[in-house]
């Protein structure tokens, strides 16, 4: 187990974020997205992902999610990290309209050379920076945080016109991935 995995509490909420080695610009191509949506609905409906908020950009992703059928968040988030490294690297090979190919999976495959536990591509980076929300305030600023980044890189006006995320749900509608949990922080 990757000494960056650091969910302490099997049952948490937690907020995450995984990037693209060297930070590269896949999800510039909706396929790259709707593959890592594809793994995130599969994910929900058979191994116990609880999603609350997601985003997708264009070299990383965002989500507060909780593990509810007894696996440890880090296998699960494993899980999720591996297939969409080698669906999205097989498309990207498979992708006759994909200039940068070459150069895609040269990176991916040097990056998988310096890496202990890669055989042939590297996609994703090893760490996700999870953290354990412990509060409605806490849950709420990284929902915020989720939402607003489109906004805040200047790709859109409002969160919920960012398509790639769970912002709609939370304006609703319904979003791309089916079953967000949506948070409501009532006053007390």
């Amino acid at each position: 187990m990757s000494r960056n995995y650091k969910f302490h509490n099997p049952e948490g909420l937690y907020f995450i974020s995984f990037a693209v080695v060297g930070w590269l610009d896949v999800f510039t191509r909706n396929e790259y997205k709707d593959l890592l949506i594809e793994s995130i609905e599969f994910c929900q409906k058979n191994k116990g992902l609880e999603v609350h908020t997601w985003r997708i950009m264009s070299n990383h992703i965002h989500l507060v999610f909780r593990s509810v059928n007894g696996q440890k968040p880090e296998l699960l988030i494993g899980d999720l990290k591996r297939f969409t490294s080698q669906s999205i690297v097989k498309s990207i090979q498979e992708n006759p309209r994909e200039s940068r190919k070459e150069f895609l999976l040269d990176f991916f495959k040097k990056e998988a050379e310096i890496s202990s536990n890669v055989k042939h591509y590297q996609f994703w980076r090893h760490d996700n920076k999870p953290i354990e929300l412990w509060s409605n305030k806490v849950i709420q600023q990284k929902i915020d945080y989720v939402h607003n980044n489109p906004v805040e890189e200047g790709l859109v006006y409002k969160p919920e016109d960012y398509v790639y995320s769970s912002a709609i749900d939370y304006a609703g509608q319904k979003g791309l991935v089916d079953d967000v949990i949506v948070f409501r922080m009532f006053d007390v």
